[in-house]
């Protein structure tokens, strides 16, 4: 039973994952002459596997990571089948099974089957508690736990295993992961990049069991915990387990298939049967099976085409690169990456910007490289391992100049890029495609490139080298195309700088009335632009209208963070993160008052009082009688403080009284987004400056500002902005800074992005070399404190604690 000679063959896909559907993006580009259906076990469309660590901590919904829609199948003729598993195929009649009995034919199949994870074969692994991480039914027994569960265990310190812990701390569980060796991502990273990985996700919350052989899980019918080899244990009622991954094979081994580890595939990704291929994690070439994304499409594009019966090259296999998001950290590492007696090694680290830049040399030959924190150059030295390029005083130059860490894709190594030199390793987008759809197709956004070609659209890691292609293509086009963008939301059409301009010129004072004369779309706005309309009346007019609660966020409006069960969080002030017996006894009370389920010692150097129940929220304001500490607003969060010279040995300058006067002076000034500051005594830098909006590291002379700082899932370093004398000086640069933020910042957008757009240079000519400028900037911010309500006046103080915290703020000194 043959069926190659109906008009329309028919393609049969069995996996609907990620390998599968680029391949067949690929194959409806090049014909139409299939019948094509695809049988997935899921529920869902194709989605984007590398981004569910998003949809554990609960950044993105399920629908968020879709790539391809139902629509897109009904668009390009494909039958999708969801939550159907295919149990055989009988390769000699081209059937196949499924689990519901029903025999599909077909002339042409492919095998994307991807990877299952690796479940340790130990006492205990098949208890209740254990997960894999490989798809969205295992985030969703993740989310579920973690709201009865309390500890957790990762076994596996891969980018897998990382990601997975991670989204479980977000979601609030003690995690715990677990490793055999001692050195995370060993496959990747040498020991010195990956101890600093382990301590910036310490940081951020991980914890780590090194060296540790997990020999059994415990636990009756459920997982308890852990016991190691060593004796050990760890308590645990969550265990995810990302120690690995296998090839899904099975169905192509019970189906007479060679199979070795993977689906065996020959150059055009055949398998031992007729009209089978396989393709992605599930099949192995030359002995070799893949288990990142670059590769899988490099098959699939080898294999559109092949199978539309187009001429192509054959598939040699992939030079593996490794350029990773891990938990908010750039980390990027290809070919050689521990170096031998054989070796010569550039070395560079900078740990004060969290940056490492190694590239390792056999002979005059680059053999392999890792970049830690800074992975502008991956694409150049992806290239320079894969051709295994010689070293020359200008490449060195480009990868090492200006004394800089990582020297950044500048304009130069974005032109020496070749044009089949692939930038989206995720979707196989070249730089030749990128350019030419630029230059011939009219593209002037990255959203355009995302759209047309895929690029971006994955893993999101290569957006700033697609960015610098833009700027390349565009020339002094550029700027005008970036101005010609959408407009804020799809309310509009209008830009930021066209809605100020237009409310200056007409002097619209309210929300509403610059929707109408604007001729919104939607005439009450959306949450996007409504909360950004009201900030842009607001920086105009700081007097001379009042704030529009009904345009803010609930967290705003209620001032409180809303929790995942439904209640919130509630964040007193502490000036500089100091406090008195007398507010810590008043904390305690209201805790206890309004059963407050845990208090919390925040990042800032606060107390956080979480559970608190929407109704309790005026009372509980009131019976504290302390400012907000804005832990929801988009406006100043804390000023963080070591101890400075008032008790510190090391201390050179007043932290503590100059990080009160900061957040007094500041408190309650909207900003385009959350804001935070810093302030150290002595460059040892224990209060994190390096990470801020504004860092402020004090030393003999006086003190050094850094601005632009980051240290949530962008994770950025603070530019040093400039060196002052006297705390009068530094007021009015923090002052300047903070105002030229939020005239020229989009709503939303962090310093870490404003300072990256519009250059640290553009930024010290406005705020430090233009002297009247920068007084100018000063000038305003007073009048936008002016414009505020005075904080005390909103809740009920005595005056017992009114004078305590006055006396608290001192004058700066001259």
């Amino acid at each position: 039973m043959k069926h190659t000679n109906n008009v329309r063959r028919k393609l049969v896909l069995v996996g609907n994952g990620m390998a599968g559907v680029g391949t067949l993006e690929q194959i409806v580009k090049l014909t139409r002459s299939f019948d094509i259906s695809v049988y997935g076990e899921e529920p869902y469309p194709n989605y984007n596997r590398i981004q569910l660590s998003y949809v554990l901590e609960g950044s993105k919904k399920t629908e968020d990571i879709i790539l391809n829609d139902w629509a897109w199948y009904r668009e390009n003729g494909i039958t999708l089948h969801t939550g159907t598993k295919i149990e055989r195929i009988d390769t000699a009649e081209r059937l196949i099974y499924t689990d519901a009995g029903e025999a599909v034919p077909y002339d042409v199949l492919i095998l994307a089957t991807g990877s299952k994870p690796f479940f340790l074969p130990v006492p205990g692994a098949d208890k209740r508690g254990v997960v894999g991480f490989r798809d969205i039914r295992d985030c969703e027994t993740m989310i579920q736990a973690a709201k009865v569960k309390q500890k957790a265990a990762v076994i596996g310190g891969g980018l897998l295993g990382l990601e997975a812990a991670k989204g479980l701390v977000q979601l609030g569980m003690e995690t715990t992961v677990v490793h055999l060796v001692d050195t995370l991502m060993e496959r990747q990273l040498d020991e010195v990049s990956a101890g600093m990985l382990k301590e910036e996700l310490e940081r951020q919350g991980i914890r780590f069991a090194m060296g540790k052989k997990t020999v059994e899980l415990t636990g009756d019918d459920e997982v308890s915990g852990l016991r190691f080899a060593d004796g050990t244990e760890l308590e645990a009622g969550l265990v995810v387990m990302a120690a690995g991954i296998v090839p899904n094979a099975g169905l192509a081994k019970n189906s007479g298939i060679a199979v070795n580890r993977g689906i065996v595939v020959d150059d055009y990704l055949r398998t031992s049967a007729p009209g089978v291929y396989a393709v992605g994690e599930c099949c192995e070439h030359r002995g070799v099976c893949y288990g990142l994304v670059a590769p899988l499409y490099e098959q699939g594009s080898i294999l559109a085409k092949h199978v539309a019966g187009l001429e192509t090259e054959s598939y040699q296999g992939s030079s593996v690169a490794t350029k990773l998001k891990i938990s908010g950290v750039d980390v990027f590492s290809a070919g050689v990456f521990a170096e031998t007696s054989e070796h010569r090694v550039l070395l560079r680290q900078d740990s004060w910007k969290g940056t490492y830049k190694k590239v390792i040399l056999q002979g005059n030959r680059i053999v392999g490289a890792i970049l830690y924190g800074d992975v502008n150059d991956s694409a150049l030295l992806t290239r320079c391992v894969r051709d295994e390029a010689d070293m020359t005083d200008e490449l060195y130059e480009q990868l090492y100049g200006n004394g800089n860490c990582c020297g950044g894709a500048s304009k130069a190594s974005v032109d020496a890029m070749p044009d089949d030199e692939i930038v989206c390793g995720c979707n196989g987008v070249t730089k030749g495609a990128i350019v030419r759809g630029i230059r011939e197709e009219g593209w002037t956004t990255v959203d355009q490139i995302k759209a047309s070609t895929g690029a971006t659209r994955s893993c999101g890691g290569c957006k700033p080298l697609v960015e610098q292609l833009l700027q390349y293509a565009l020339g002094d086009g550029y700027k005008a195309a970036e101005g010609a963008k959408i407009g804020i939301c799809g309310c509009t059409t209008l830009s930021r700088d066209q809605i100020i301009e237009a409310i200056r010129e007409k002097r619209l004072m309210h929300v509403r009335e610059v929707m109408s004369v604007l001729s919104w779309q939607q005439p009450e706005g959306c949450s996007k632009c409504r909360p950004a309309l009201n900030y842009y009346l607001g920086m105009l007019y700081p007097r001379d209208r009042d704030d529009e609660n009904d345009s803010r966020f609930v967290n705003e409006r209620l001032h409180g963070n809303i929790q995942r069960d439904g209640t919130f969080s509630v964040i007193p002030r502490m000036y500089g993160g100091v406090t008195s017996p007398e507010e810590l006894r008043k904390i305690a009370d209201v805790a206890e008052k309004y059963e407050v389920k845990t208090v919390k010692v925040t990042g800032g150097q606060r107390l956080d009082l979480l559970g608190v129940k929407k109704e309790d929220l005026p009372a509980i304001w009131a019976d504290l009688g302390m400012p907000s500490g804005y832990g929801y607003a988009k406006a100043l969060r804390t000023v963080k403080t070591c101890v400075g010279s008032q008790f510190c040995r090391f201390g050179t300058q007043d932290s503590m009284g100059m990080g009160i006067v900061l957040e007094r002076k500041y408190e309650r000034l909207w900003m385009p987004a959350k804001f935070k500051m810093a302030v150290n005594g002595c460059p040892r830098n224990c209060a994190e400056s390096g990470t801020k909006d504004i860092g402020i590291v004090g030393n003999d002379g006086g003190w050094e500002v850094f601005v632009g700082g980051n240290g949530g899932i962008k994770l950025r370093g603070a530019d040093s902005l400039c060196k002052v004398k006297t705390d009068d000086e530094l007021v009015e640069i923090c002052s300047a800074f903070i105002q030229y933020y939020r005239e020229n910042a989009n709503y939303a957008e962090r310093t870490s992005d404003f300072v990256e757009r519009v250059g640290l240079e553009a930024v010290r000519q406005a705020v430090v070399d233009d002297a009247e400028g920068r007084a100018a900037f000063a000038s305003r911010v007073e009048e936008a404190l002016a414009g505020l309500r005075d904080p005390w006046q909103e809740v009920i103080m005595d005056d017992a604690r009114r004078n305590m915290l006055y006396t608290m703020v001192r004058v700066p000194k001259s």
